[in-house]
């Protein structure tokens, strides 16, 4: 009779690397698809293709972490080494590496604001590069003509503007460039604003600014394209931003910051009243200092006698005649070499000029622009296409395998009250409060009977 032989050894189950990986990737992914992580951010890389890359350590432990670009563009201030956040993202496994990281969609700093972090940190980049320096700051006019404003046409800044510039000095030509200076859009209206008076070359001073506000209102001018248009603008710009207690990037690049609208106004303008004044007081000093120095020169004469100076006067005017003499002739013959000079040009560019004729050059250049532009009229209904034939299958099979396809089957999802998704009927138990999401909408349930697999 044949024994039978029962091996109580467990059986085994053998994975490749890149299966346990998969599998252990899946059960990340699953379990920390949403989490926050507070730590602090060091060894800061980024790569050429806009991807950060940065470790967030405690003091008993460390994640890599990686922020794609379309990421950190949202981010209102970048990486840094040093720097303590709440990091918000998902956990995933990098394979090549069998090494788990977090993919961070959020940052938020810990004990300082985001913005005041950018500030700081836009601070600290534009005075490394020398934008902040004294040596650069330009010396307003004394008595300017021409004053360029950059601001909201609506707002309390230009009234005041306008009233103390005319107040201290009318007549003063003033231009104003109508743009936002809070929200969407109001960097760019005011780069354009510094931008179109730089060009113009118009106004002999620009100042640019706004009313008071909070950090948030005033940081169109902690942006960095409005620091760097200030910096390039030709003409000196004085920063008028907020109350005298507000600080903004602009106010350190410009070449004088002034507290207030209104202070701006009183730097810029001289004041009439003040000027004619000190116009007054120089003519009675002007006019004591010549009849003084007419007096001394008198007694001078009657002491070294006037016959003597006389002839020292004949003679030294004699010496002026004959270097002007001299200057003339000299003019003279400058004038004339210069005249036949331009004549030698003018003939030689006539005698070349009647040699071409010009309209069957355009001709030519008119047919060949022709050309140009036709064929490039067909490259490009080409180019698109062809870019057209690759994207209308890549569309569709995203639309294949797009997650909402599911759900239009009749499938939902369920979730408890904080976010996680419930896949197991012991998750829960009778009474609690479910959310369900549909094709179309959300439900709000509660569990009035569960059954937990046995």
């Amino acid at each position: 009779m044949e024994q039978l032989l029962i091996s109580w050894e467990p059986q085994r189950r053998i994975y490749t690397v890149a299966e346990l990986t998969a599998a252990i990737k899946n059960l990340l992914e699953e379990e920390f698809f949403d989490v926050w992580v507070a730590g602090e951010i060091s060894g800061t890389r980024q790569a050429a293709s806009g991807h950060y890359y940065f470790t967030l350590k405690d003091a008993e432990a460390q994640i890599q972490c990686a922020c794609w670009r379309s990421y950190a563009r949202t981010l209102r201030f970048k990486p840094e080494d040093g720097v303590a956040v709440l990091a918000r993202g998902r956990i995933d496994v990098y394979a090549p590496r069998g090494q788990y990281q977090l993919i961070v969609e959020a940052l938020e700093p810990q004990g300082l604001g985001a913005l005041q972090l950018a500030f700081e940190q836009l601070k600290k980049k534009l005075e490394a590069e020398g934008l902040f320096a004294q040596e650069r700051k330009r010396p307003l006019p004394r008595f300017p003509q021409r004053v360029g404003i950059v601001t909201s046409p609506s707002g309390a800044a230009i009234r005041d503007l306008i009233h103390v510039l005319t107040r201290r000095w009318p007549g003063l030509h003033i231009r104003l460039y109508p743009a936002l200076v809070q929200g969407e859009g109001s960097a760019a209206a005011v780069v354009e604003g510094i931008e179109y008076f730089g060009r113009s070359g118009w106004p002999d001073v620009v100042i640019v600014g706004r009313g008071g506000g909070s950090l948030e209102d005033l940081w169109t001018f902690n942006e960095e394209a409005v620091a760097r248009a200030i910096a390039a603008c030709p003409v000196p710009v004085v920063s008028a931003v907020g109350h005298e207690t507000d600080f903004t990037i602009a106010d350190f690049v410009a070449d004088l910051r002034a507290p207030t609208p209104s202070a701006a106004a009183e730097l810029v303008a001289p004041d009439r009243e003040e000027v004619l004044r000190t116009v007054d007081g120089l003519r009675r000093k002007l006019g004591q200092a010549l009849r003084y120095r007419l007096s001394q020169a008198w007694n001078r004469l009657h002491e070294r006698g006037v016959e003597r100076a006389a002839g020292l006067l004949r003679r030294r005017i004699g010496q002026s005649q004959q270097r002007v003499d001299e200057l003339e002739f000299r003019l003279r013959d400058a004038v004339r070499r210069r005249l036949e000079g331009a004549r030698r040009r003018w003939q030689e560019a006539d005698r070349a000029l009647r040699r071409k004729d010009l309209r069957l050059e355009l001709a030519e250049v008119r047919r060949r622009l022709q050309a140009v532009r036709a064929a490039l009229a067909a490259a490009v209904r080409s180019r698109l296409s062809q870019a057209r034939t690759r994207l209308d299958p890549l569309a569709a099979a995203l639309e294949q395998i797009s997650p909402l396809r599911v759900l239009e089957r009749g499938y939902a999802i369920v979730q408890d009250a904080s976010g996680k998704v419930i896949r197991r009927a012991e998750e829960a138990p009778v009474g609690s409060s479910l959310r369900v999401r549909l094709h179309r909408g959300r439900l709000g349930v509660t569990v009035n009977e569960s059954e937990p697999e046995s």
